[in-house]
């Protein structure tokens, strides 16, 4: 057992123990004895009434939760992104950068994941949205979400509890979009919803999941406050 659970196989399953007392060499497919397997409806039942909106998923390496959050999202909206300890509120956000017009450069702004997932969602009320995070507990949460961190308290309908006031660079750009859109009912909604002309406000829709992945067998990682976790 001691050398088993150093190798680079039994190691991500069996972490942390201190004795293996079976192992299961499959000559079959083991899959079709476990539901993570069965890919029929299972992105259905993630929807419900009482789905939290946001959903870490932890464990070993190797253990399949980015697995399980594709085969329950697949056929859907998603963005995806990974945390790193260079990650910060801006590659998360989004921010301006310079951009290459044939031979001159210009600065626009240029929206991440975040932004990305926001905008969709709210214009496309009928359908779900998730914004997945790879390795959440490798960046430095704190710092990346920022004040939208607040945001993250749904109420009963899954909106957001509470809102936040947003840059002037993100408003702007969140305003070029809508109204370009021409979803004009889902833009009178959003204006409505958030009691402003100037885009200034962000409320996350209740079609935004945000579903995460954590590994809990790396130590030099940044700490996630409990604030965060709950």
């Amino acid at each position: 057992p001691g050398e088993l659970t150093r190798g680079p196989f039994i190691q991500p399953l069996y972490s942390g123990q201190e004795k293996l007392k079976c192992l299961l060499i499959a000559t079959f497919n083991i899959s079709d004895y476990y539901e993570i397997g069965k890919t029929a409806n299972t992105s259905a039942n993630i929807f419900s009434n009482n789905t939290p909106h946001q959903i870490i998923f932890f464990g070993s390496p190797g253990t399949g939760k980015s697995r399980v959050i594709d085969i329950k999202t697949k056929g859907y909206n998603r963005v995806r992104t990974t945390f790193h300890p260079e990650t910060d509120y801006h590659s998360f956000v989004g921010s301006y950068k310079p951009v290459m017009d044939e031979e001159a450069i210009r600065y626009d702004f240029v929206p991440q994941a975040f932004t990305k997932a926001y905008c969709n969602a709210w214009l496309n009320p009928e359908q779900p949205y998730f914004l997945i995070i790879e390795e959440i507990n490798r960046g430095n949460c704190a710092q990346i979400f920022g004040d939208i961190f607040q945001c993250l308290d749904r109420d009963d309908n899954g909106f957001s509890k509470y809102e936040i006031d947003c840059d002037k660079d993100l408003a702007n750009y969140i305003k070029s979009v809508f109204e370009a859109s021409d979803n004009v009912e889902a833009v009178e909604n959003y204006k409505e919803f958030i009691q402003t002309e100037d885009f200034d406000k962000i409320i996350l829709p209740n079609n935004l999941y945000i579903l995460a992945t954590m590994n809990t067998s790396d130590q030099s990682l940044f700490p996630m406050d409990s604030a965060f976790k709950r």
